[in-house]
C-alpha cells in the first residue's frame, strides 16, 4: 500500500506524474513540431518535482534560504543521493535529461530519436524505482503501460548507437556538406550523455568548439568521448515492460584537461571546480559532524587531500585552498560507520612519531 504523502509532497508528487504523462505523450505522438523539446521539458520537470516531492517527504528543506526560492536540480539530486537513497544510476539519468533540457530550452540539440529512446525509457525506469522507494507507488497505478515510451525500431546497442552518432556528425562536417550548425546540435547531445558517469557536466560553446575541431581533426571516439566507454546499459523484459538503466563501468582512465589545453582533443573537462569542490575544511567537518581536528584526522586517515575526486587545491596568487567535493563527504560518513574515530585520531596524532 502506498505511503500516503504530506501535504507538499503529495501536491509535487501528483505534478511530477502529470509532467512524466506528458513527456510519454510527446514521446509518442506522430507530430514532430516541437516533439523533442516537449519530451525534454516535460520529463526533467517531472523529475525535479519528484524529488522535491521526496525531500518534502522527508521533512527537509526544499528552499534555499539565501537564495529565497526553491532548491535548484543539481541540489535535489545531491541531497536525494546523499540522504534518501536516490541510486548513482538514478541520478545519472536524471542529469543527461537535464542537460538535454538545459541545451534544448536555451540552444539547440539534436537527439538522434535511438538516443533518445534509450534516455526516455532509462527515465522512466528511475522515475518508477524512485517513486517506489519514497512513496511505496509505482506507474503501473498511474499510467497504463500501453501509453509508455513505445518504438517501432528495436533498441540498439548504446555503444553502436554512439558511434553511428559520432559517425553522421563526422560526415555532416565533412567538406561541401554545410551542415555544421546540425553536426553542434548533435554534438551538444553527447556531451550532455557524460552526465550518466559524473556530476559536473555542463555543455558550453567551449567544449562543442574542442569536440569539433578533434572531430575535423579526424580523431578517434574514445580520445574525444572516453567517459561515454565507461557508460554501460542493461536491458530487461520487452515490449510495454521493457527497461532500460545506464551504469558506469570500468574503462581506461580519464585524462581531465582545462580548457586551453594545447592538445584540445579530449572533450573531457571540468567545467566548474569550484562547483564539484565546493566545501572548505571548516564546511567538510560541519557536514560530517567533526571537529575541524578530528576532520584533518580522517581526512589524513583516507588519504583524501590526495584524492582527486574528493579535492582539489585553488591557488590565487601564493596562497592555497582546500576545496571538497561531495564524494569526501560520503568516503568519511562511510568510514565512520565502521571505524573506531579515536584509534584514527591517536595514528593521527602519532604520525610523526613512529
Amino acid at each position: 500500500m502506498a505511503i500516503r504523502p504530506v501535504r507538499d509532497a503529495r501536491t509535487l508528487k501528483t505534478k511530477a506524474i502529470h509532467s512524466l504523462k506528458a513527456g510519454i505523450t510527446a514521446f509518442n505522438g506522430y507530430h514532430e513540431d516541437g516533439r523533442q523539446t516537449a519530451v525534454l521539458l516535460n520529463l526533467q520537470h517531472a523529475c525535479e518535482m519528484l524529488l522535491k516531492a521526496a525531500l518534502s517527504q522527508k521533512r527537509e528543506m526544499v528552499f534555499d534560504k539565501k537564495a529565497n526560492r526553491s532548491l535548484t536540480f543539481e541540489a535535489c539530486v545531491r541531497l536525494c543521493s546523499e540522504k534518501f537513497g536516490l541510486t548513482g544510476s538514478q541520478a545519472g539519468v536524471m542529469r543527461v535529461v537535464d542537460r538535454l533540457r538545459d541545451s534544448e530550452q536555451h540552444w539547440i540539440v539534436t537527439v538522434e530519436e535511438g538516443i533518445l529512446y534509450l534516455n526516455v525509457r532509462a527515465l522512466v525506469t528511475a522515475f518508477d524505482e524512485y517513486l517506489r522507494h519514497v512513496f511505496e507507488d509505482d506507474l503501473a497505478s498511474h499510467i497504463p503501460p500501453r501509453v509508455l515510451p513505445v518504438s517501432t525500431r528495436p533498441p540498439g546497442d548504446f555503444d553502436v548507437l554512439v558511434d553511428a552518432e559520432y559517425t553522421a556528425i563526422n560526415q555532416l562536417l565533412g567538406p561541401g556538406m554545410r551542415r555544421r550548425d546540425e553536426a553542434r546540435a548533435r554534438i551538444r547531445s553527447l556531451l550532455a550523455m557524460e552526465a550518466v558517469v559524473t556530476e559536473n557536466v555542463e555543455v558550453s560553446e567551449k567544449d562543442v568548439d574542442r569536440v569539433e575541431k578533434a572531430i575535423r581533426a579526424n580523431a578517434n571516439i574514445d580520445v574525444v568521448f572516453p567517459r561515454l566507454r565507461t557508460i554501460g546499459m542493461s536491458t530487461e523484459g520487452e515490449g510495454t515492460t521493457f527497461t532500460v538503466k545506464f551504469s558506469k563501468k570500468e574503462g581506461a582512465p580519464v585524462r581531465f584537461i582545462g580548457g586551453d589545453d594545447p592538445e584540445g582533443a579530449a572533450a573531457v573537462r571540468e567545467v566548474d571546480l569550484q562547483k564539484k569542490f565546493h566545501m572548505s575544511k571548516t564546511t567538510l567537518a560541519k557536514k560530517v559532524k567533526l571537529k575541524p581536528n578530528k576532520c584533518h584526522a580522517m581526512r589524513w586517515h583516507l588519504g583524501l587531500d590526495e584524492d582527486r575526486d574528493c579535492c582539489h587545491i585553488f591557488k590565487f596568487g601564493k596562497s592555497e585552498h582546500y576545496g571538497f567535493s561531495d564524494n569526501a563527504t560520503r568516503r568519511i560518513q562511510e568510514e565512520l560507520a565502521v571505524a573506531d574515530m579515536e584509534k584514527v585520531w591517536a595514528r593521527y596524532q602519532r604520525r610523526y612519531k613512529d
